[in-house]
C-alpha cells in the first residue's frame, strides 16, 4: 500500500510539475509581452515630450505581417534642438483595411493617446500607393485638409528600393551582387561573434 501511494505521488509530482513548467513558460510569455507594452509606453512618453514643442514628419507604412493581419507602423522624422535628423517609432497599429479613411483613424488615436496635434506635422512620407498620396482621397490629402502645412514627399527609400529592383531585373551581374549580399547577411547574422566583428 506504501509503495502503491509513493508512486501515486511521484506520477502526480511528475505531473505536476510539467504542468507547473508549462504554466511558466506561458507566464513568462505574458510577462515579456506587458513588459514590452510598459517600456515602450515609458520611451514614447519621454522622447514626444519634447516634440509637443517642435514640429515634425509623418512616415507610415503598411503591410501583412505572417499572420496575414494588416499592420500600420508610424515613424516620426524630426530635428532636435542639437541641430541633428532624428527618427521615433512611434507604433505599430493593426487596421482591418487599407482605405485611407482606415489608416487615418488609427494614426488620429495615436496622436490623442500621445498628446500630439496634426497641426505640428509638416511633412508626409509614404510610399506609392493610390490610398496614400491620393489627390482626392489619399491618407495625404486627408491630413492635408486638417493641415495644409504638411507637405508630402513620396518616401525615398522606397523610390530607391524600386530603382533597385528594376536595375536587378534587367542586370544579371547588380541582381547577383544583391543576392551574395542578402547571403553574406544571413551567415553574418547567423553568429553573435561574426555580428561583433562588423
Amino acid at each position: 500500500m506504501i509503495k502503491y501511494t509513493v508512486d501515486q505521488n511521484n506520477l502526480f509530482v511528475m505531473l505536476f510539475l510539467q504542468m507547473l513548467h508549462k504554466i511558466i513558460k506561458w507566464l513568462l510569455r505574458v510577462f515579456k509581452k506587458i513588459l514590452l507594452i510598459v517600456l515602450h509606453k515609458k520611451y514614447c512618453k519621454i522622447y514626444l515630450k519634447s516634440l509637443k514643442m517642435i514640429f515634425f514628419s509623418l512616415m507610415v507604412d503598411e503591410s501583412s505581417d505572417v499572420s496575414v493581419n494588416e499592420q500600420m507602423a508610424v515613424v516620426l522624422h524630426f530635428v532636435d534642438s542639437g541641430g541633428n535628423v532624428k527618427e521615433r517609432f512611434i507604433g505599430v497599429v493593426h487596421v482591418m483595411e487599407t482605405s485611407s479613411l482606415s489608416l487615418k483613424s488609427p494614426i488620429d488615436n495615436l496622436f490623442a493617446h500621445h498628446d500630439l496635434s496634426l497641426m505640428k506635422v509638416r511633412g508626409q512620407g509614404y510610399d506609392g500607393a493610390s490610398n496614400m498620396k491620393g489627390e482626392f482621397n489619399g491618407l495625404k490629402t486627408l491630413i492635408m485638409n486638417k493641415n495644409e502645412s504638411a507637405y508630402y514627399v513620396h518616401c525615398f527609400a522606397h523610390q530607391l528600393q524600386l530603382t533597385l529592383v528594376v536595375v536587378a531585373r534587367k542586370h544579371v551581374d547588380i541582381a547577383n551582387f544583391f543576392n551574395m549580399i542578402s547571403t553574406l547577411m544571413i551567415v553574418v547574422g547567423a553568429s553573435c561573434k561574426r555580428k561583433d566583428m562588423i
